[in-house]
């Protein structure tokens, strides 16, 4: 028995239900808040606080409506961090009728090459091609 009354799992599992509660009940006026002073463009060129107000809530109601339709991946987020593994921006995509049907996104280890990580992500795709 170990010193704690929970295992790891238990702690895991709970930081993603917690972690899950965070975007269940989003706080509409809260997104405008946090969009506040924030860049629209890279390099600063333009900001929320540039557009008029019926602008501005329009991209205030499709960002709370993009959030709260987000999928979950509270667990996948939580497994990650505590194994230490960072998500990237690499994504596999399958498109049927114009639109993706699937889509694998990657998490590597932080002192992975990015070579490598290319050359890996590559791999998988070039499978997926190879079977369908």
């Amino acid at each position: 028995m170990t010193d704690h009354p929970y295992t790891d799992d238990d702690l895991r599992t709970e930081a993603a239900r917690q972690h899950a509660a965070l975007t269940a009940d989003l706080d509409f006026m809260g997104i405008g808040e946090q969009m506040k002073g924030q860049e629209v463009t890279p390099g600063g060129e333009v900001d929320w606080d540039d557009f008029r107000d019926a602008t501005f809530e329009a991209a205030q109601r499709s960002i709370h409506e993009l959030v709260t339709g987000a999928a979950s991946l509270s667990e996948w987020a939580v497994e990650l961090g505590a194994d230490d593994l960072e998500p990237v921006e690499h994504a596999v995509s399958l498109q049927a009728d114009g639109r993706p049907i699937v889509r694998v996104h990657f998490a590597f280890e932080p002192g992975m090459p990015e070579e490598m990580r290319t050359a890996f992500v590559e791999g998988v795709a070039e499978e997926i091609a190879r079977v369908l």
